[in-house]
């Protein structure tokens, strides 16, 4: 077992879960650290590595733990990803792997650069890089929204 995790790590659900491994490491660049295989050789778990985050993939292994793909395409939540390097460039990689572009790479009032993509089982990530430092109160200006807590 690893001596380093972090306090959170989110988990994914997939149909083909070493697929969308195999796809995570081609599109994202992630890295796998764990992988726990069955008798037959089908992956039973499987953590993979981005920077110090982790997320965990698996298989459809309860009705509540289901793929995009197995229910229409609907999905409750998505991955947030922060890089260093070129967001545009990253955005390319991913789509070169297959991943559906939902919105293209766009600089937002915070000052993070972001695109949205779809995985081919229909998991939805943002991508984002920083690209200016922006204070609550130029975010504010900007948006007209009232922000607390910012760090």
């Amino acid at each position: 077992m690893a001596d380093w995790r972090p306090n959170l790590i989110p988990a994914a659900s997939y149909q083909d879960p070493r697929a969308a491994m195999e796809w995570l490491e081609k599109a994202f660049g992630f890295e796998v650290f764990m992988l726990i295989e069955d008798p037959s050789g089908a992956p039973a778990h499987i953590e993979m590595r981005f920077g110090d985050a982790v997320v965990m993939i698996g298989s459809e292994w309860t009705d509540d733990h289901r793929s995009p793909k197995s229910v229409g395409g609907k999905t409750t939540q998505t991955v947030h990803i922060h890089i260093e390097t070129d967001v545009g460039a990253h955005c390319e990689r991913a789509r070169a792997a297959g991943a559906e572009i939902l919105s293209e790479p766009e600089t937002q009032f915070y000052g993070d650069r972001t695109y949205r993509c779809r995985d081919p089982e229909g998991h939805i990530w943002t991508v984002a890089q920083t690209v200016a430092v922006v204070t609550w109160e130029e975010a504010e200006q900007a948006t007209g929204l009232k922000i607390t807590g910012w760090v």
